[in-house]
């Protein structure tokens, strides 16, 4: 990729190095530019030596690295889509995990509060319901 890169701006510093440029004297200050210079500037047009001719090999490499750089995109975007898809099975999971542990702590506390209403015979069946629940919610939810 990098190399794309450094092509590409050789290429465009070859047409830009292909232009006139001209040197302007004006009181004493020297300045360069690719504009003639103003009226009554002391001017000097340099010549610029014209762009080498291109290298098929370059072409040849550009081609190559263009080649790999799509096949390296191509790889990134199905690796992306398998992490989102992944990510989205693991949320998924969590989110029914959530609703169980909810559901197991309403269970848990209903149960407790049966447990303090109950008189009687019915006491200690309804603890025992209480303690279950309490062993089921820790079983499901480990927190």
């Amino acid at each position: 990729m990098k190399t794309l890169l450094v092509v590409l701006l050789w290429s465009a510093a070859a047409v830009a190095y292909a232009q006139a440029v001209y040197k302007c004297t004006v009181d004493g200050k020297v300045s360069y530019g690719d504009v003639p210079c103003p009226n009554g500037a002391a001017a000097a047009t340099l010549d610029a030596p014209t762009a080498p001719a291109p290298d098929p090999a370059t072409g040849a490499t550009l081609r190559r690295q263009q080649k790999q750089a799509d096949t390296l995109s191509k790889a990134r975007l199905k690796r992306e889509e398998r992490e989102e898809r992944e990510a989205a099975r693991v949320s998924q999971a969590a989110a029914v995990q959530r609703k169980k542990c909810d559901k197991l702590k309403l269970q848990k506390r209903w149960a407790d509060e049966d447990a303090r209403r109950a008189t009687g015979q019915a006491t200690e069946a309804a603890r025992l319901r209480a303690h279950r629940a309490g062993e089921a919610m820790a079983l499901e939810c480990p927190r």
